[in-house]
């Protein structure tokens, strides 16, 4: 116990190595958390989809963990009932023990950011990973990076409130958990790192934590790649982006993705708020119900069922047929709309890749068709369409171009990237896949206060105050006869009150003489000295929020304001204050 209160002393006094020593700490438990989650997952695909049903799931070329191949022969029955059961299991364990774990993660880790000061119960992301499991090994249409956030982000909340950090501290913990989580398990550690502090916001960063974020995103992976291997998870063949009229196809394929990112989006939500939550059923057999319409889907096309990063991977070297990538594009909308939209657990960053692959193939075997000496390789398409729709419905374009370009290793493609990725973004502004966003720091409940404060701050008492206006000084030995004679020429309710040198004594409020105003018997026996309170003042160089501080623990309307070489030179008005932060805060708006 000794010890430990020695190191957390330490820490304490050392921001730096505070911040070092924890992001170190939810670097290493978040990996560890993906490597459990990871294997726990690959393995329940393995027994379910492939020993149970028998169907050969397709793999990306660096996630080959289990290499058993199923012996049984295809049971079409077996893989429409395993969707229902999973919804069925991952129902009941959500709604009894977690119900906040309904649904993608991501949006739940916005929302504990922005309004629950950073606090994730902690046994949410167990809740959230077994049941996310349960859904994706049963052939559920969701993502893993819902459930892989929360792992990381609620240890990161726990941490935070086991050592009674501050609100602004515990979300900084609960940004550098999800960037590990992300890091890890998509081994993309600088894309985790900044798709965490840029999924908050559609049009801003929480910047506070790039550090933290890096720093345990990087030690996360380190530790998740040693494990697993340091190959990306998809296979690409070395590509390149060497002609500009190319750029032609690529804003093409970033126009499609608009309308698909809609049609995602509203039967996604349209799903959940007009059909899922108006059934007449409980809450725990509603996944159930969004199994059974995954098990028909899956019935026609078994290629949409679970991730689907093989098939991905079969986009990205150009062997799907244009017409195929088009139905699994769609019925992708509708199988993860089934799954998440139902209470199914899971994440949706997934699925995204999933339809800007099939929808980025489709675009460039298309465009090779018809243009074959201007687009040579059309699995470069799937690749850029995999950042592109991604990145248009979730406003995260800088995250979704780094997580890509780290998932695949096409560095080469970083140009058409960002120019889709754009294109798709400024023409998604009113529709977001995460609806917790908002806007940006100003509309973030957690950040409602540094507005306040950083307005004030700004702003100094020698900008605003009035240096013509006389300031009326009152010597602490007038008396209150000669008071009563000043307030008949005077409209002023406050005044310093000073001796001889001129210095600052006591404030006289007139507000408090009002039960003695009219005694005459003691006209000539008081003097102001007795009757002033306590001296309060504000330097020329004060901000205008340490005014405000003092004008509220006071409770004075007028302070006077001092400058150190001068003495009294003035009055501040409570009105002015306010009159300048507004002023403040209508010339920001309009810049």
């Amino acid at each position: 116990m000794i010890r430990a209160s020695i190191i957390r002393d330490v820490l304490d006094r050392h921001k730096t190595l505070r911040w070092v020593v924890y992001s170190l700490i939810i670097g290493v438990v978040s990996g560890l958390g993906a490597c459990a989650f990871f294997v726990l997952l690959e393995w329940g695909k393995y027994f379910c989809l492939e020993y149970l049903a028998g169907y050969p799931v397709a793999k990306p070329a660096g996630e080959h963990l289990v290499h058993l191949e199923p012996t049984a022969e295809f049971r079409r029955w077996v893989l429409f009932l395993l969707p229902i059961l999973g919804g069925l299991l991952s129902g009941f364990i959500v709604y009894t023990w977690a119900p906040e774990a309904e649904g993608h993660g991501t949006d739940a880790l916005i929302d504990a950011f922005h309004n629950k000061q950073g606090i994730i119960r902690t046994r949410v992301p167990y809740i959230k990973s077994l049941a996310s499991i349960i859904t994706l090994s049963t052939g559920g249409s969701a993502g893993r990076e819902g459930p892989i956030a929360q792992i990381g982000a609620g240890f990161g909340s726990w941490v935070a409130r086991t050592l009674n950090m501050t609100v602004r501290e515990r979300r900084l913990m609960l940004l550098a958990g999800c960037a590990a989580g992300l890091g890890a398990i998509f081994r993309a550690p600088l894309g985790g790192a900044l798709t965490a502090i840029e999924v908050l916001y559609r049009e801003d960063f929480e910047t506070e934590g790039i550090i933290l974020c890096i720093m345990s995103s990087v030690v996360a992976n380190a530790i998740f790649t040693s494990i697993f291997g340091h190959q990306p998870i998809f296979e690409t063949p070395h590509i390149s982006f060497v002609q500009p009229v190319e750029l032609l196809f690529y804003a093409a394929l970033g126009l499609v993705c608009v309308p698909f990112g809609f049609a995602y989006v509203k039967i996604f939500y349209g799903m959940r708020d007009y059909f899922f939550r108006r059934l007449p059923l409980k809450k725990a057999l509603i996944p159930a119900l969004g199994g059974l319409l995954v098990g028909l889907v899956g019935l026609w096309r078994p290629e949409v069922l679970s991730g689907g990063y093989g098939t991905i991977q079969k986009a990205l070297l150009g062997q799907l047929p244009v017409t195929l990538m088009l139905t699994l594009a769609i019925l992708k909308i509708f199988a993860t709309s089934f799954t998440i939209s139902s209470g199914g657990s899971g994440g949706v960053f997934g699925p995204s890749l999933f339809i800007g692959a099939m929808l980025g193939g489709m675009v460039g075997q298309l465009s090779h068709q018809y243009y074959p000496h201007l687009v040579t390789n059309p699995g470069a398409f799937a690749l850029v369409g995999m950042g592109a729709f991604f990145a248009g419905v979730a406003k995260a374009p800088i995250g979704a171009l780094l997580m890509v370009c780290e998932m695949t290793g096409g560095y080469g493609l970083v140009a058409p990237l960002m120019f889709s990725s754009v294109i798709a973004v400024l023409l998604s502004q009113g529709w977001a896949l995460y609806e917790k966003q908002v806007l940006n720091k100003f509309h973030s409940p957690a950040h409602r206060a540094d507005a306040v404060i950083n307005v004030l701050q700004a702003l100094k008492v020698n900008d605003i105050y009035q240096r013509q206006a006389p300031v009326t000084s009152l010597p602490q030995d007038m008396t209150f006869a000669d008071l009563k004679r000043l307030m008949v020429h005077t409209r002023e309710s406050f005044f310093p009150v000073v001796d001889e040198s001129f210095r600052l004594k006591g404030i006289l409020s007139l507000p408090d003489l009002r039960s003695i105003l009219f005694e005459e018997s003691l006209a000539e026996l008081l003097v102001v000295g007795e009757l002033a309170s306590p001296p309060v003042s504000v330097n020329v160089e004060d901000s205008l929020y340490e005014a405000l501080i003092k004008f509220l623990r006071s409770g004075y309307g007028q302070i006077p304001i001092e400058d150190p070489q001068v003495g009294v030179v003035g009055m501040l008005r409570l009105e002015e204050l306010m009159e300048a932060y507004h002023k403040e805060i209508q010339r920001l708006k309009e810049e």
